[in-house]
């Protein structure tokens, strides 16, 4: 994470390899967060694009949702995103730090 850096990139690789840009990001009314849109928010702060702040601000999300996107995408990739299957990759974490 590049949070403190002056001259930012003008674009920078997204989760399914294509370029992305501020004016590509999801829209900061955006309500309905797909896996992909988490993805893009996620890799344009690794990517040094938007500071941690600026995203929260801009989608009105707390540092915890964040996180926790971030988090996911860590441990488990896009596929750690879905909703639908959170409790499945928490186990699968969880067995994994155990052996």
């Amino acid at each position: 994470m590049i949070e403190n850096q002056k001259i930012r990139p003008a674009q920078v690789i997204g989760p399914l390899g294509e370029p992305l840009t501020i004016d590509s990001l999801p829209p900061p009314n955006t309500t309905r967060w797909v896996v992909r849109r988490k993805a893009e928010v996620v890799a344009a702060v690794n990517g040094g694009l938007l500071t941690i702040d600026e995203v929260c601000e801009r989608y009105s999300l707390t540092l915890e949702e964040f996180a926790s996107w971030q988090r996911a995408v860590d441990r488990s990739g896009m596929q750690g995103l879905r909703v639908t299957r959170i409790q499945h990759y928490r186990d699968l974490y969880e067995r994994q730090l155990k052996y």
